[in-house]
């Protein structure tokens, strides 16, 4: 018998990707998803995948939207203890 050999597709990964990656930071962010602590690891992930996303793109082209819409996020109902 013979053996069938599998040739795996290599992962893409296109600016567009990326720049949806760093709409998801900014969405998260903006719904309080991390603490303190890692937000200078969040950040600083979301700044080099912006740079990248910037220094790739030919001159005369726009950097690439994202695909994650833009949510208002629900009021925090507080309850007073009148």
């Amino acid at each position: 018998m013979a053996e069938e050999v599998k040739t795996e597709e290599p992962v893409q990964l296109s600016l567009q990707d990326m720049a949806t990656c760093v709409q998801i930071v900014d969405l998260c962010s903006k719904r309080g998803a991390f603490e303190g602590p890692e937000l200078e690891i969040v950040g600083g992930l979301r700044s080099r995948l912006a740079k990248f996303i910037e220094a790739s793109q030919p001159k005369d082209e726009q950097q690439p939207e994202g695909q994650v819409p833009e949510v208002e996020a629900e009021p925090e109902v507080v309850e007073s203890d009148s």
